[in-house]
């Protein structure tokens, strides 16, 4: 029996912690409340970080409050503290919706471009789908632009497969990418 997702709101890598967005965290950066933001995630934030997330809180606010369970799959900040004990919002990364009715999760990721190029992307992802696979979900997909050859890497070492193209009115062309683990049998 999968675990309760809502158990496991942070996800600590050996570098960082996954920390799940709250809905008054959303509200704060729509609302122009960097303060409070700051503080519902307990990190620095970035300071445009509200146009990075314009469209995903454009969609997971109504998500999120519609279906408050949904948080753990919806985003998280990926939050690196420094050795001062500085805690800093240095990325996010979460799954578009909780598994869709094929058992499908679509994974999305962003690493600030200071923090890119260390291996931080790689284990973010490795731990947030070794925490979907606790919940019982085991296919995944993932939509990255044709000019992303870092993400487009970093996809394929997880043994996604292109499986079609498609147009992201926000995005433009995105390559289609689906990952199918299997389940663990039982002894």
């Amino acid at each position: 029996m999968p675990a309760d997702p809502t158990d496991t709101l942070v996800i600590r890598t050996p570098r960082v912690e996954l920390v799940a967005m709250s809905l008054a965290f959303m509200q704060a950066l729509v609302a122009g409340d960097p303060e409070t933001a700051s503080r519902e995630m307990n990190a620095q934030l970035p300071a445009d970080l509200r146009e990075q997330l314009g469209h995903f809180l454009d969609y997971r606010i109504p998500s999120l409050t519609a279906d408050p369970a949904s948080r753990p799959w919806l985003g998280r900040g990926i939050i690196w503290t420094h050795p001062d004990g500085h805690r800093e919002l240095i990325g996010t990364i979460g799954f578009h919706s909780p598994p869709d009715e094929d058992g499908r999760a679509e994974i999305g990721y962003r690493v600030e471009a200071a923090y890119r190029r260390r291996g931080i992307a790689t284990e973010c992802i490795a731990a947030l789908l070794d925490w979907a696979e606790s919940q019982g979900c085991h296919r995944f997909r993932a939509s990255v632009s044709p000019d992303n050859a870092a993400s487009l890497a970093i996809i394929r070492s997880f043994g996604f497969r292109q499986v079609g193209v498609q147009w992201d009115e926000f995005d433009g062309e995105e390559l289609v990418f689906h990952l199918d683990r299997p389940a663990p049998q039982p002894a």
